[in-house]
């Protein structure tokens, strides 16, 4: 989230005590058990303060990444469009880890619709600066000729720009660079600020609102761990790969056709053995502790600032050339690879631990998402309904720390749906026993059935109720889910991954090619290329220190 969200006014309603939740009838007529009977009793609370209503103001934002191609669908290799502005300075459009991997930005908004429509609007912004390139439809990348052939992303000649791009650098270096042109889809969540002092009291917490700020955002990041595992298997749309992302490695993956590998019951490759992470890289793997914010910061931070041998091989400065910004375990906080993070708004060059530091986390971003391919936008209404559901049951519902054996849980229970997330046979770990994904998934879906009623208090048409029942669909029937999607279709076509991404990338682009944007917002997108470009500009001109002092100045930050 790159902007302060606006609200508009108290959204207390009085009106809301009428329609009151009653937790006992929704535990009786669903059956939810105990375990999240905190949800019930925290909404039954603000009800009866009239609060519950503020629980309808949470903003919303997306960031969403997609390579540009080539229509033949190979990686492009052109610059990013100077007409877009600076990819290091725009607020809404830059790039990701390759020059082609652009990254679009829509700031917190009051309403999922709204960042939608936000986020559509920079899409036809895009393709009328894009020639004949076109967007890909997929997490997974298109066809690749191998590391070497994608184009780290560039932002300038400022110490700043050189920053990014020789982070970008080291990433390679450490991960390979064609893990690092996965694409996915960012959601953005934070409460509405009046929403704290009611919750505050709905819980019989005192003291300083802050630190209560802070402890429920942590047990909101530790409960999308625990229950994150529902995102793939409900949103997954990689569960095939083009031969060419492995580069001829040996892989347990199985042949679909000779350019496509596959599994039959996978969900998310990207969030797979072979999607981007830290731990499987020998002797730096870490863990970041979400027990507290203090606890977070201090494991990120020693993890910043501890030495790794294996990254010391690299080296730092080569040959008069910045190869990685260090040779720590990881080079910055951004390096460490999760689903979900809580963060605060970065003034200036401000490190993010800093930051959280000083104010406490603002929102949180979940990470699992991959992009939709059956959607122009790769997110859609019915998901970011789902996902705001979500991630308020996730605030609401009680969150004891996570120990060593519920790590563990929580890695097998993710690596599995993502592997292997539509096998009827696949059991999950909660506790130290298995039980199936169907029903510990239909056991969420009815324990969000009162934030549902509150989602949907004074709305017409119930979406948030449409919503989860889609979703629930989907766990009684897993072919209705993207993944067993995907790969129908492209059975019943004959396609691999390849052509059926690259039919739906050509379907988008014409989609967004046949919208007009409005005449203001077209022109708010093209001040703000302006603004960036001369905003990159004035920190060009500016007299820059040497490269190692600069970064130095940065990590010494206390």
């Amino acid at each position: 989230m790159n902007a302060t969200a606006q609200r508009s006014g108290d959204l207390r309603n009085p009106a809301g005590r009428g329609a009151g939740y009653n937790p006992g009838s929704c535990s009786h007529r669903h059956g939810i058990t105990s375990v999240y009977h905190s949800v019930e009793q925290h909404i039954a609370r603000l009800d009866a303060d009239g609060a519950a209503i503020l629980l309808q103001g949470s903003a919303i934002g997306l960031e969403k990444e997609s390579l540009r191609v080539s229509p033949d669908g190979h990686i492009a290799g052109t610059p990013h469009p100077r007409s877009l502005g600076s990819a290091l300075t725009h607020p809404y459009i830059t790039t990701d880890y390759s020059e082609a991997l652009l990254e679009l930005i829509t700031p917190p908004l009051a309403d999922g619709l709204r960042a939608l429509d936000f986020l559509r609007d920079i899409h036809i912004f895009v393709y009328e600066n894009l020639g004949d390139e076109i967007l890909w439809a997929t997490s997974m990348p298109c066809v690749l000729d191998g590391g070497d052939e994608i184009p780290i992303a560039r932002y300038g000649s400022s110490n700043a720009g050189l920053m990014k791009t020789v982070y970008r650098r080291g990433l390679g270096h450490r991960y390979g660079r064609v893990m690092q042109v996965i694409a996915g889809v960012h959601f953005n969540f934070s409460a509405a600020t009046e929403l704290w002092p009611a919750l505050q009291a709905a819980v019989g917490r005192s003291g300083p609102l802050r630190g209560f700020v802070d402890d429920r955002y942590l047990g909101q990041t530790r409960n999308l761990q625990r229950y994150g595992w529902l995102i793939p298997y409900l949103f997954g749309a990689s569960p095939a790969v083009c031969k060419s992302f492995l580069g001829g490695r040996p892989t347990t993956l199985q042949e679909f056709d000779r350019f496509t590998y596959y599994e039959p019951f996978a969900t998310s490759l990207r969030m797979g053995d072979i999607g981007y992470t830290n731990s499987k890289e020998k002797g730096v793997g870490i863990k970041a502790n979400y027990d507290s914010l203090d606890a977070y910061i201090a494991s990120l931070t020693r993890a910043i600032e501890t030495p790794s041998p294996l990254w010391e091989r690299i080296g730092v400065e080569v040959d008069g050339r910045w190869e990685q910004l260090n040779s720590n375990i990881l080079q910055i906080e951004n390096e460490y690879y999760s689903t979900v993070r809580p963060k605060q708004l970065l003034e200036g060059l401000e490190k993010p631990v800093l930051a959280l530091r000083r104010r406490g986390v603002r929102y949180v971003e979940l990470r699992s998402l991959d992009v939709n391919a059956f959607h122009p936008l790769g997110v859609g209404e019915e998901q970011i309904r789902f996902l705001e559901l979500f991630m308020l049951f996730c605030l609401l519902q009680d969150s004891p720390p996570i120990n060593i054996q519920e790590q563990r849980e929580i890695d097998q229970n993710l690596g599995g749906v993502a592997h292997r997330g539509r096998d009827p046979a696949l059991q999950l770990l909660r506790q130290g026993r298995e039980l199936p994904l169907r029903q510990w998934a239909l056991e969420l879906c009815s324990a969000m059935e009162g934030v549902v009623e509150v989602l949907d208090r004074n709305r017409r048409g119930q979406p948030y109720r449409q919503a989860l029942e889609v979703q629930r669909q989907r766990v009684e029937d897993p072919d209705r889910t993207p993944s067993a999607r995907m790969l129908q279709e492209m059975r019943e076509r004959g396609e691999g991954f390849f052509h059926f991404a690259r039919r739906l990338s050509l379907e988008h682009a014409g989609h967004f090619r046949g919208l007009e944007l409005d005449r203001q917002r077209r022109r708010m997108f093209e001040r703000e290329a302006e603004d960036s470009l001369h905003r990159q500009q004035q920190l060009e001109a500016e007299e820059q220190p040497p490269f190692d002092r600069f970064l130095a100045d940065y990590f010494a930050q206390r």
